[in-house]
């Protein structure tokens, strides 16, 4: 009889207990080079993979959902408030993610001795890194954002140029005829359903890259790191759930005549699917219908605000990946500038409108973060072992921010 095939989620789970497990032994027993020259190499082939697929990601997701936003001249205030609340949101959970990361410290405690060891092997590894990172002026920041030779922001992997471009061409496409840029639409609909088959070949690896990766650090670091990596996680979490209960609740209590506690009972669906599922495009057949049925929400309204929300508005991963990128800085002992975190927030932003709404797409847009300030993204492999727990919580807030908007918008349009 043959055994049904575990969830992805399981199998990374198992890599990653049997990798701490490995990774104690070979501390414990002395054979920690061995770890280091045979196991470790595979997690970092895994991390290759994935920066490998980080540039086409991006630009094409980005740029096919940008001209996709053409309905925005069409609904005039409703496209504006949506794409407001969203922004608006997302500004709040980075800042939200930064504040706690910056005032609770979860990856500080590694001994000096360590934190020298995982700098030296991020090194090794032809990682440049610094004590303390450069200082770029604050206007240097956005003059930056605009390239000045765009094949070479490709070459170099200057992911807020990128960014920039994407938009731009997703914004022009909108704007000339449909016969015109329907064919190159279509050109990049293709190339983003390619790299996202990438990554879910990439996906399947996960397991033994997981294991790979948190075998070497435990082997090297010994239990210290799992205790930062518990309060890390706990971090993310607690930011998720203050901006549920803070900034939605405040936001339907504001501008909206519907009861907080009427809300979360008729999107409570629509959450358990998307914890389940760790994903909001999936879940968006079920948001729709939550939205409508249970909230009262016309069905004008959701059917803009609810699909724009589950391409652009990702305010858990956003909230993620600022906690995720202070997290790792402290790690490395690296130090951020104000102007480095500002950085944080315009890059988590824009990467966050280009994230796809399925499993394990954080991970991929927290490295287009991470090189945005120049720390090594051998660090993601640190926090991979908790990532899909992380990606179900962060997803549940996803969803609840696009009903929340479509809340806000109907009520404020008197649609509700």
């Amino acid at each position: 009889m043959k055994l049904p095939r575990l969830p992805l989620y399981t199998r990374i789970l198992i890599g990653l207990l049997a990798g701490v497990v490995f990774g104690i032994l070979a501390n414990q027993l002395g054979f920690s080079d061995f770890v280091f020259n045979y196991i470790k190499p595979v997690g970092s082939a895994f991390i290759r993979l994935i920066s490998m697929v980080v540039v086409p990601l991006v630009f094409a997701s980005l740029l096919v959902g940008t001209a996709s936003l053409n309905d925005i001249r069409k609904l005039g205030r409703i496209g504006v408030k949506t794409l407001a609340y969203y922004l608006c949101t997302t500004i709040i959970a980075i800042s939200i993610g930064l504040f706690l990361a910056n005032t609770l410290r979860p990856g500080a405690g590694l001994p000096e001795e360590a934190r020298k060891k995982l700098v030296q092997s991020s090194s090794e590894e032809g990682v440049q890194i610094e004590t303390t990172l450069k200082k770029p002026k604050i206007k240097d920041i956005f003059l930056n954002i605009i390239p000045t030779n765009p094949i070479k922001a490709f070459v170099e992997g200057n992911m807020l140029q990128i960014i920039f471009l994407a938009l731009m061409g997703g914004i022009c496409l909108s704007l000339i005829p449909s016969e015109r840029s329907q064919p190159v639409i279509n050109f990049f609909e293709g190339v983003n359903e390619v790299v996202i088959r990438i990554v879910h070949i990439i996906m399947k690896i996960a397991p033994y890259g997981v294991f790979a990766l948190i075998s070497a650090v435990t082997a090297d670091f010994g239990l210290g790191i799992l205790l930062i990596l518990l309060k890390y996680s706990a971090v993310v979490i607690v930011g998720l759930i203050l901006h549920v209960t803070i900034v939605y609740s405040s936001a339907i209590k504001i501008f909206s005549k519907q009861k907080i506690g009427t809300f979360f009972r008729g999107i409570r669906p629509a959450q358990l699917i998307a914890f389940s599922s760790a994903s909001s495009s999936a879940t968006l057949p079920v948001t729709m219908e939550c939205t409508e049925r249970n909230l009262g929400v016309s069905r004008q309204i959701a059917s803009f605000a609810l699909p724009l929300g589950a391409t652009i508005n990702m305010d858990g991963t956003a909230l993620y990946q600022g906690v995720s990128t202070v997290f790792i800085t402290q790690v490395y002992g690296l130090s951020l500038t104000p102007a480095q975190q500002l950085t944080i927030v315009l890059t988590a932003l824009l990467a966050s409108i280009g994230t796809a709404g399925t499993p394990a797409a954080g991970v991929i847009t927290l490295a287009i973060v991470l090189k945005s300030v120049g720390v090594p993204l051998e660090g993601i492999g640190i926090i991979l072992g908790v990532e899909r727990i992380l990606d179900m919580c962060r997803s549940v807030v996803n969803v609840t921010g696009d009903a929340s908007c479509a809340v806000v918008v109907a009520s404020t349009e008197g649609q509700l």
